[in-house]
């Protein structure tokens, strides 16, 4: 197992290796998730807290669900009854949480960089969750995680990546996270949401979304993230959906076996048609599903024993 550090931050400064380390060890808690019994001793005895900044459905129960199938002890605590809504400052929390010797925390932030400045500071194991937007590396993760199970492998696909970039973390782990994989990652999107330092990431840029769609494997859908968006990007979101919304019309162009993927929530009939979303081509429960076995592997990497030999 070649993956031994503390704490889960981003893909960009991640090794191959360790991610293939992840996605097998992920690969093997799938079966623990369709036993009768859906329970392992595996971090008994360890506690983990779910601190979220920002509102959250699929990653923290998925996160919960998958500490209690490890057999840890999990806390979430909401923003909105906490200290934080006193004026605490989110070193202050984080210091007194780890006062009550938790093994780890998972947090969801507003401001990119927040795991990272508090992994710098803390003993404990700190697994970003979202991070403003810079990465959510274990979405990435789940869908690498999924593709390899349609397609048998990452290495020489190509994986479109589908709507606002600019304000996506999951687009900028996918584009880390794929790419060190083999995989040739291209992003369309209108120009306003495509960023300004996409050059220095491994992706290509395309306005197009018809083309891309007639050559991808994979096609990976963003939901626009208006609760980012500081400026008006766009004329109007039934313009976004008639020139970059997924529709069974546009897939007729597609590859037989093409993949359709969201990381969630998704807007209907916006990005996505309900056709696309529910269709034989969709696999965005299954995402979800491994979102749990990813997330157990994470958990035991950076909280068990193999994460604790740094």
């Amino acid at each position: 197992m070649s993956f031994t550090r503390k704490d889960l931050l981003g893909l960009e400064d991640l090794k191959a290796s360790e991610i293939h380390s992840i996605l097998d060890l992920a690969e093997s808690f799938k079966e623990i998730n369709l036993r009768p019994i859906k329970k392992v001793p595996t971090l008994r005895g360890k506690t983990i807290i779910n601190l979220f900044y920002e509102p959250s459905t699929r990653t923290k129960m998925s996160f919960d669900i998958a500490a209690k199938r490890l057999s840890a002890d999990t806390y979430s605590i909401s923003t909105k009854t906490s200290s934080m809504v006193k004026g605490e400052t989110l070193l202050d929390t984080v210091k007194n949480l780890e006062a009550m010797n938790p093994d780890a925390i998972v947090i969801r932030h507003s401001a990119s960089g927040a795991p990272h400045w508090l992994a710098s500071r803390l003993d404990l194991s700190i697994i970003n969750a979202g991070d403003g937007m810079h990465e959510h590396p274990t979405q990435a993760l789940l869908d690498m995680l999924t593709i390899r199970q349609h397609k048998g492998k990452l290495d020489g696909l190509t994986v479109a990546i589908i709507g606002d970039i600019s304000h996506s973390r999951v687009a900028r782990s996918n584009i880390w996270g794929l790419s060190k994989m083999g995989a040739n990652v291209i992003v369309c999107g209108p120009p306003t949401m495509i960023p300004k330092d996409i050059d220095r990431m491994p992706t290509e840029v395309t306005y197009n979304v018809e083309e891309v769609i007639s050559y991808a494997d994979v096609l990976m859908i963003l939901r626009l993230q208006k609760e980012r968006q500081k400026d008006v990007l766009l004329p109007s979101l039934r313009e976004y959906s008639r020139l970059y919304g997924i529709t069974p019309e546009r897939l007729t162009k597609a590859k037989q076996d093409v993949l359709i993927m969201h990381p969630g929530p998704i807007n209907r009939g916006v990005e996505i048609s309900p056709e696309v979303a529910d269709g034989p081509y969709s696999v965005i429960l299954e995402q979800v599903n491994n979102g749990v076995a990813v997330r157990m592997a994470i958990l035991y990497l950076t909280v068990g024993s193999v994460g604790k030999q740094e």
